[in-house]
């Protein structure tokens, strides 16, 4: 049979499986992820003409097809914000960015040198790829977005600022994967030699994020005043369509590139941008609505592909002590990084605990990953494709297990206390 139909009505029946799994699953330690990896690996182990990507092979297919996914996540991601940014409403995300994620980093790619003895370019880019917590796989930790809000009039600002859990981890979603790029671009410089650090330093760390962040302002800006134009008949929202939101994402993301920026952080900004343009219009949620759609199909095709992969060789260059690696990044780095960056907040020990341990790895990682390789040679390049898609594997099945049960107990206690978590 030919393998291009077959993945069709793979693909087609997953969708519809997946469509109904959040609400049959809803009081389950499972997750929809979780599931869908595990119908790839049964699909592609299956004796058909149907061949799963390696990763490391097919590294260009992986690269483009995670960007996109990834960049639509975080338009999704920001404009489900209400909170309006700033150095002390915001004070999770930033302990989060500037303590945890560097902390992330140096502990993997340390475990990279010592215990896999990588060499420092590769043990480096091992950090920068699973440090990132990924806004596609965390959705089911992230907060509702204006959808909600719409049909609770009771929910809104006192709800987010509440729930800290899912404002954390969405908004440190929405921005590490922008950081991430400066490291992964350490790791590029250091592989391809020569005098790297004064140029990365300029050039990768202040030029591109400065680019990205001022890039990000502007065109939300100016997108959130073409949407919500008092008096205009020409204004956006007057049209209805979601599909903006998808527009607005690429022309973001494009702009920035072009004008030597992290297309990651200008996406996710702009969407802050906007949402805070206009909070409680209607027309947010409708955008949301269809970035959300996307990302959704599109996170289908991966996790598919991604249990094909599995039965298909991506962990072939897995060793024993690779896999223990992937199980400590999971279980005891990240909720350790984040339980020291979050020291001394506000919060109580319940709050900081879930937010430290719920740092999802996910479609990011190939992303980086797959950028990397493609840009210079990285020695042992196949065990990192492993350990990170190990590490993948262990965050969707842990995290799964715990995501439901954990935050529907701090749901609860939230909603009994009221008063407490403000």
């Amino acid at each position: 049979m030919e393998p291009y139909p077959i993945l069709l009505a793979v693909l087609g029946l997953t969708v519809l499986v997946a469509a109904v799994l959040p609400r049959a699953t809803e009081r389950w330690p499972v997750s929809v992820p979780m599931i869908i990896v595990a119908i790839g690996m049964v699909v592609f182990a299956l004796p058909t003409d149907l061949d799963a990507p390696r990763p490391g092979l097919e590294a260009p297919a992986a690269e483009r097809l995670t960007e996109f996914v990834v960049i639509v996540s975080l338009m999704g991601a920001g404009l489900k914000l209400r909170r309006p940014p700033g150095w002390r409403t915001w004070a999770t995300t930033w302990r989060l960015l500037g303590i945890t994620m560097p902390l992330t980093v140096i502990a993997i790619a340390g475990l990279g040198l010592t215990a896999l003895g990588l060499p420092v370019a590769t043990a480096i880019l091992l950090g920068a790829v699973l440090a990132p917590t990924d806004p596609v796989l965390a959705s089911d930790v992230q907060l509702a977005g204006p959808s909600a809000d719409r049909d609770d009039p009771n929910r809104g600002n006192d709800d987010e600022a509440g729930d800290e859990v899912r404002f954390g981890l969405t908004s440190e979603a929405g921005l590490n994967d922008g950081l991430a790029f400066p490291i992964t671009n350490l790791a590029i410089a250091i592989a391809a030699g020569g005098s790297w650090f004064v140029p990365w330093l300029l050039d990768d760390v202040i030029l591109k994020l400065t680019v990205g962040l001022v890039v990000g302002v502007v065109l939300g800006k100016l997108i959130g005043a073409a949407a919500f134009a008092p008096n205009s008949r020409f204004a956006l929202a007057r049209t209805g369509h979601g599909f903006v939101a998808l527009g607005a994402t690429l022309a973001v993301y494009g702009i920035t590139e072009l004008m030597h920026g992290y297309g990651f952080l200008a996406v996710f900004v702009a969407a802050v941008v906007i949402r805070q343009s206009e909070l409680d219009h209607d027309y947010q949620a409708m955008m949301h609505d269809f970035a959300e759609t996307l990302e959704r199909l599109a996170s289908v095709l991966f996790l598919l592909l991604l249990g094909g992969a599995v039965v298909d060789g991506a962990l072939r260059g897995l060793t024993p002590t690779g896999f223990v690696i992937a199980v400590v990044i999971v279980i005891v780095v990240r909720p350790l990084a984040g339980w020291i960056g979050l020291l001394g907040d506000r919060h109580d020990a319940s709050t900081r605990a879930a937010i430290a341990f719920f740092g999802i790895r996910g479609m990011g990682t190939i992303y980086y990953l797959a950028h990397a390789v493609n840009e210079d040679y990285f020695p042992r390049a196949y065990e990192v494709w492993a350990v990170a898609v190990m590490t993948i594997l262990v965050s969707v099945v842990v995290h799964g297990i715990t995501a439901t049960p954990v935050l529907a107990r701090l749901d609860r206690r939230r909603t009994s206390r009221p008063n407490v978590a403000a």
